[in-house]
């Protein structure tokens, strides 16, 4: 069994679809970019600060993981408000943006991390396409206002990478992530 170290119901909807056992364990840090940090350096280090954090108090693997929507070096983060969200969706109608997803791996001491990155390119977006979406309620605690799995899929003209990077666990990384800790990703054999 791991530590899951966010309390994100997407990655653990991913993980109880792999099979992994694991326990919610949300790190309780503060995640402030850097000044000079690029987007992507951003979600590793965060990934990274959240396993080290909860990695103290358990003897088990800890997995954390930070998703980071950029356009260009801007972060666009979860959105503070309706106004916020409308915002970030007028930024991204109808341009490509990068999600970058950090992945960290926690054990013994010792940390491995990741960072996954896909390019989402976004439908031309009309304000009454945006304000529909917004009311969803959906955009409300979803970096870049967004999700790509639900209603806000609708929005999306294409996706680059791995969907699960954007969704915030790209799962096709993590048996490298746990070989460099010379673990095996702990699949459920039922």
């Amino acid at each position: 069994m791991i530590i899951l170290a966010s309390g994100s119901p997407r990655r653990r909807e991913l993980l109880d679809l792999l099979g992994i056992k694991h326990e919610v364990l949300p790190a309780d840090i503060d995640e402030i970019r850097a000044p000079d940090e690029s987007p992507a350096a951003f979600a590793r280090r965060a990934a990274e600060d959240k396993a080290r954090h909860v990695a103290r108090d358990t003897d088990r693997p800890v997995l954390a993981a930070d998703t980071v929507v950029a356009l260009g070096d801007e972060s666009l983060g979860k959105p503070v408000n309706e106004g916020d969200a409308k915002r970030m969706l007028r930024l991204l109608s109808g341009r490509e943006h990068a999600v970058h997803t950090g992945m960290a791996l926690a054990y013994e001491g010792r940390c491995h991390s990741l960072v996954d990155t896909a390019i989402v390119r976004f439908s031309p977006l009309d304000d009454a396409q945006i304000d529909w979406y917004v009311a969803t309620g959906e955009p409300m605690d979803k970096a870049g206002a967004y999700a790509v799995q639900g209603a806000g899929g609708l929005l999306v003209h294409s996706i680059t990478g791995s969907p699960q990077t954007v969704i915030g666990l790209p799962i096709n990384r993590l048996p490298e992530l746990f070989a460099a800790l010379n673990l095996n990703v702990p699949l459920s054999s039922a």
